[in-house]
């Protein structure tokens, strides 16, 4: 499916989703990196060493659940925009979805933006929460989005443009 589509299947998904009871612990990061290309960014970037790719430069990235804090540094680093850090100890109705995001314009603190799914479907209007710049040589900023618990595995994009203000 990935390769007809660009859209991971249920399966691929699966191998790579912290558990359910990482996920009570707190953020952690969710690499949907599915393609087997030279590329480890994301692992030079971890200071805790929670991303490896024990195949080398063209194996795909594998996540230590353990090690990982949630910090979100991987996503300004990954080229491919498939990291993602999902936090459902938000709060008792919402999970924090970390997004990378490269277009402008950027959505402002306190906006609300049309969520989509990987497939590009509209999920709904979420608040963000957070935008965070990727820094002065990385234009990929971080944005936060407060979204329904079970929505927080499908949410993975914005669409640009599609913001407003207040509820």
């Amino acid at each position: 499916m990935l390769i007809s589509t660009g859209i991971p299947a249920k399966e691929d998904l699966e191998r790579v989703r912290p558990s359910a009871e990482r996920l009570a612990k707190g953020p952690a990061a969710m690499v949907e990196c599915f393609q087997e290309i030279p590329c480890n960014p994301c692992v030079a970037a971890c200071a805790r060493k929670a991303i490896s790719m024990a195949g080398g430069i063209n194996a795909l990235p594998e996540v230590d659940f353990e090690k990982c804090t949630g910090c979100s540094i991987c996503i300004t680093r990954c080229p491919g925009l498939a990291i993602f850090v999902i936090d459902q100890n938000y709060s008792a109705d919402f999970a924090l979805v970390k997004i990378p995001f490269e277009y402008t314009p950027v959505p402002r603190e306190g906006q609300y933006v049309q969520g989509l799914s990987r497939s590009g479907e509209e999920l709904g209007w979420f608040r963000v929460n957070k935008v965070t710049s990727g820094g002065g040589r990385n234009m990929t900023n971080v944005i936060a989005l407060e979204t329904p618990k079970e929505l927080s595995m499908e949410v993975r994009g914005i669409k640009v443009g599609g913001y407003r203000d207040g509820e």
